[in-house]
This record gives C-alpha cells, sequence and structure tokens, in this order.
C-alpha cells in the first residue's frame, strides 16, 4: 500500500541542519534554518556563491521539503580584491576555455559582483556548462543564467522520437520513476507531468528531458509528493 508521509517541522529542520553540516562545501555556523508547513527557509550569510548554491542543493536532497525560500546573504571575505572588471575577464576566460562552450555565443556581464551571461546555444548542458564554470569564481554574488536555446524545427515523427528518448531516459535513471511521469513533446518545447517523490528527482527529470535533441524548452510540471510504502 502506499501512503503519503509527513514529517514534522522540527523533524525536517533536524533533517537539514543534519545535512548542511554533512555538506563540505557549506559552513552551518553562519546559516540559519527556518521552517513552517514544510517550507524551508534558509538565511545567514555565505563567504561566497558557491557556498550559497551548495546550502541551496543539501536541501533539496532532504524528503519531505515541500518548498525553498533562499534568504542568504553573500558577505565576501574580502570585497575589495576583484572587481567587476577582474570577474568579468575572469569568467570569460574560463568560458572560453572550456571546450563543450561555443565561447563566441556568450557575453558576460558583471554589475556589484552579480554576474549575467546573455546569448544563443544549441543545447541546454552548453547553457548549464556555461553557468556551473563561473559559478565558483572569487567575489561572484550571484548568476543570472539568461542563454537561450536555439530552436529547432520539429516534424510529428520527431517529436515522436523525443518523447520515447525521454522515457527511456527516464527508465535507465536510478532516481526517476518513469511510470509516474508523462512526457509530450510539440515543436521542441516539452512538457512533463505527473507526481516525483522529491525535488532531487524533479531536477533529474528535466535534465533528462533537456538532454534529447532538439529540445529549446522544457515545461516542468511535475509536483513533489512524499510517499512511503507500506
Amino acid at each position: 500500500m502506499i501512503s503519503t508521509i509527513e514529517k514534522t517541522d522540527m523533524e525536517l529542520k533536524t533533517d537539514v541542519l543534519s545535512e548542511l553540516e554533512y555538506e563540505p562545501g557549506v559552513k552551518v555556523s553562519d546559516i540559519g534554518v527556518l521552517v513552517k508547513d514544510g517550507t524551508v527557509t534558509l538565511n545567514g550569510y555565505a563567504d561566497n556563491y558557491s557556498e550559497k548554491w551548495e546550502a541551496v542543493r543539501a536541501v533539496k536532497r532532504i524528503a519531505g521539503v515541500k518548498a525553498i525560500a533562499d534568504d542568504i546573504e553573500i558577505k565576501l571575505l574580502h570585497p575589495l580584491l576583484h572587481t567587476d572588471g577582474d570577474i568579468a575577464a575572469a569568467a570569460a576566460q574560463h568560458i572560453e576555455w572550456s571546450s563543450l562552450i561555443p565561447a563566441e555565443s556568450i557575453v558576460v556581464t558583471v554589475r556589484e559582483g552579480w554576474l549575467t551571461l546573455d546569448g544563443e546555444v544549441e543545447w541546454r548542458y552548453q547553457k548549464n556548462t556555461a553557468e556551473n564554470v563561473v559559478r565558483h569564481l572569487s567575489g561572484v554574488k550571484g548568476v543570472s543564467n539568461l542563454i537561450s536555446i536555439k530552436p529547432q524545427p520539429m516534424t510529428t515523427a520527431v517529436e515522436t522520437a523525443v518523447e520515447a528518448a525521454i522515457k527511456s531516459a527516464f527508465k535507465r535513471s536510478a532516481l526517476v520513476d518513469a511510470k509516474k511521469i508523462q512526457v509530450e513533446a510539440v515543436g521542441g518545447e516539452v512538457t512533463l507531468r505527473g507526481n516525483v517523490l522529491n525535488f532531487a528527482e524533479l531536477e533529474e527529470a528535466e535534465r533528462a528531458a533537456w538532454a534529447a535533441p532538439g529540445v529549446f524548452l522544457v515545461n516542468n510540471q511535475l509536483t513533489v509528493k512524499w510517499f512511503s510504502a507500506e
């Protein structure tokens, strides 16, 4: 029998604090955790954007979390060490060095430590890679990834093939229950519907959908619901 389970807010807070303490990239003593009705709010300070990002990612792994509010502020250890120009130059260089990214398609701008990526690429993994290579740069307070995916024309046959490819990817994944997710591809846009057990499964399902050739938009309508087998 499958039944929905709920954790109390105190149980969730304990699990979140334990996971943050377990995460080596996070200084848990600087981060506060509030939980109300399954929604986790993170506040406090992080030394850099990478630590802030790792803290949020750690909370996504916790069973029972219904929503996350990220109120962590970046408090740089050496705020005057890296100017916006320094950060922009370093970001452009890291993107250029990556063999996965068409560097000529990406434009980097930085304002008060906040880095913005613009441009157009053919694949979602290229957009993700561009953000990944700049996220950990010293002095970065945040990243806005505005890179767009170049749309590709799709016939009905191609749409059917894309749906089949995504469903096959779900079946191969140890994180995704393919039976609970519906996939629809129309003109390069993929819509996912159904229920997943946690944010990790939700993100993996979206990642697999983006990996299909020709996809330029994923409409993720998956709902996080927590179950236990009895």
